[in-house]
């Protein structure tokens, strides 16, 4: 069932006709008659227009998410064109989406089906974590976290949510916790360890907060959360005093948890849109040894608000061909001329122009929207080659990265050999690129699966090698074709002597086993003599090009083909 609420008839009749082959349609003039309709039906979402009589939308959105039986039900909000505060406003207070009058048929049944779709993707992940766990009961009916004995996620944000509503004469702030490195203590340690650490920095959470007046929870892995009156805590003492606990614990390790602060300045905000901007501020300061912890700004709410305007716009992207590759060759010093390439995404949208990839790839990282784009780069690498081919211009190999969310797909493999088959190239033509992370996540099924690429044909690439704390105990067990090497080296090499030390005998290490080596980043002409000197023979870097449009980079594949170099006239 769809509700529609305008106190303009037209508006509804117009956007009853779009919606009436799909949806059961129940129409209200104003929010006040909305909520008595949502009380008495069953329904899957609302299209509420923000300007109404009696009660508008704003009060609508803001007592459907401050109640746990309306929460989940998505709100799409109307607005006029360019008003661009109202839209902010509505997405910071929870609603999925909006649609801008006049209405567009397209973009509007587009954009409903995405609010639907996230929405069934939500609860597909909700039953698959129920099956994995073999959790009886669904997780939001289980109170307490089983490890540490606080709240669990879903019954934090009820609790919280109803705390800060129910005192709204106090000022609350939600506190985002974190350990640095989590993972290398679980390797490092056994997992026993690991559990100690957690259990004992929930002690450490529940005594501060023994007065009542806040509540702890567990979001998952090592990641607490507190929401505590504001100004109660001196965030220094609170980070100093967890230090202290932990270290009473006599780990022979340095365990250092960080922290982001969200001063709640609107209490009817969703908690777990909260607890994201209390992690955005935790992002900032996580890893550095100085700061420990950060409070949410005006900067971050920015940034946020890309992220919804990227998830929003994702699915159309990808239908629209806004998404294109660029490719960056990969050329030999010696003779100057491209060996292969690495083809790039990028993302040309109509409103924002060219969004950078380092903007969008973590988002798709986050909500799995990779794995399609992914897809659609490995398929574009392979449509160029074949093209290239065609024209007789003898194309090179393309390689295209490969997502640590891939390695958990089971058709992986076959995907990889249908297209192929379809493009009609052999393997090595197609070439891999996994990180360290990668292998950190989950290294006996990235292994698993980079065996089996490799007895197929298909070259792996190792990317950024270098980068992580992993790489020789990961070259160890995962034997790859290719080491692509951190242009962090790169940019030293001029000025440290370690640097150079290093590179030297990553370059005489990969020989020895057997391995190719290209090196990323080279900017300049003592770089590249540097590299000249240890061995190195693949590069690629602006040196010899910035990343190419594919009819500019068929226009190398030609210069190519006649023997002309890259830097030749």
């Amino acid at each position: 069932m769809m509700l529609i609420v305008d106190d303009v008839e037209i508006n509804r009749v117009v956007l009853r006709q779009f919606f009436k082959d799909e949806y059961t349609i129940i129409e209200a003039s104003n929010g006040k008659e909305a909520l008595s309709i949502i009380d008495q039906q069953p329904i899957s979402i609302v299209l509420v227009d923000l300007v109404m009589p009696v009660m508008d939308g704003f009060e609508v959105l803001s007592r459907m998410k401050s109640r746990d039986d309306y929460m989940n039900i998505p709100v799409v909000v109307m607005t006029a064109a360019n008003d661009d505060s109202s839209e902010a406003k509505a997405m910071e207070m929870g609603a999925a989406d909006f649609i801008v009058k006049p209405y567009n048929p397209t973009i509007v049944r587009c954009r409903i089906k995405n609010v639907m779709a996230r929405q069934e993707n939500e609860w597909r992940k909700i039953e698959q974590v129920a099956k994995d766990k073999q959790i009886v009961e669904m997780h939001r009916y289980i109170e307490r976290d089983q490890l540490t004995g606080v709240y669990n996620r879903e019954i934090f944000y009820q609790k919280a949510s109803a705390l800060m509503q129910e005192d709204r004469d106090t000022r609350y702030a939600i506190i985002y916790f974190d350990i640095s490195c989590f993972k290398v203590i679980n390797d490092l340690f056994h997992v026993e360890t690991g559990n100690l650490i957690l259990k004992t920095a929930a002690v450490y959470f529940q005594s501060i907060l023994s007065d009542g007046r806040g509540i702890c929870g567990r979001m998952e892995a090592d990641h607490f959360t507190l929401c505590v009156p504001s100004g109660k805590f001196d965030m220094n003492q609170v980070i100093e005093g967890l230090d202290a606990t932990i270290q009473s614990l006599g780990i022979s390790h340095n365990i250092l948890f960080y922290a982001g602060v969200y001063p709640v300045d609107n209490v009817f905000l969703p908690v777990d849109q909260m607890c994201d901007r209390a992690h955005m501020a935790m992002n900032r300061v996580k890893g550095n040894y100085l700061q420990r912890y950060a409070y949410y700004d005006d900067s971050m709410r920015d940034l946020m608000l890309e992220e919804q305007m990227i998830t929003r716009d994702m699915e159309f992207a990808l239908q629209e061909h806004q998404f294109s590759i660029y490719l960056q060759p990969v050329c030999n010093l010696h003779t100057d001329r491209v060996v292969s390439a690495e083809a790039l995404v990028r993302w040309n949208h109509p409103s924002h122009g060219m969004i950078s990839p380092a903007r969008f790839v973590p988002v798709f990282e986050r909500n799995g929207f990779i794995v399609r784009l992914d897809r659609f780069v490995w398929e574009e690498a392979c449509r160029f080659m074949h093209d290239a081919a065609e024209q007789g211009l003898n194309p090179v190999p393309v390689s295209v990265n490969v997502s640590r969310v891939n390695f958990y797909n089971f058709d992986l493999l076959q995907y990889l050999l249908g297209l192929i088959e379809r493009y009609e190239l052999k393997p090595d033509m197609l070439r891999l690129e996994v990180t360290e992370s990668a292998y950190t996540d989950n290294p006996h099924q990235l292994m698993e699966v980079v065996r089996d690429l490799r007895q197929h044909g298909f070259k792996v690439l190792m990317d950024d090698f270098g980068s992580g704390y992993s790489s020789l105990n990961m070259l160890k067990d995962l034997p790859v074709d290719t080491l692509k090497i951190d242009m962090a080296f790169v940019h030293e090499v001029e000025s440290s002597s370690r640097a150079n030390t290093i590179m030297r005998s990553i370059i005489t290490m990969a020989k020895g086993l057997d391995m190719s080596t290209i090196v990323e980043g080279v900017e300049t002409q003592a770089q590249i003599d540097f590299l000249d000197s240890i061995g190195c023979e693949d590069i690629q870097g602006y040196y010899f090009s910035r990343p190419l449009p594919e009819a500019e980079f068929k226009g190398l594949l030609a210069r190519n083909k006649k023997g002309i170099g890259v830097h030749q006239a």
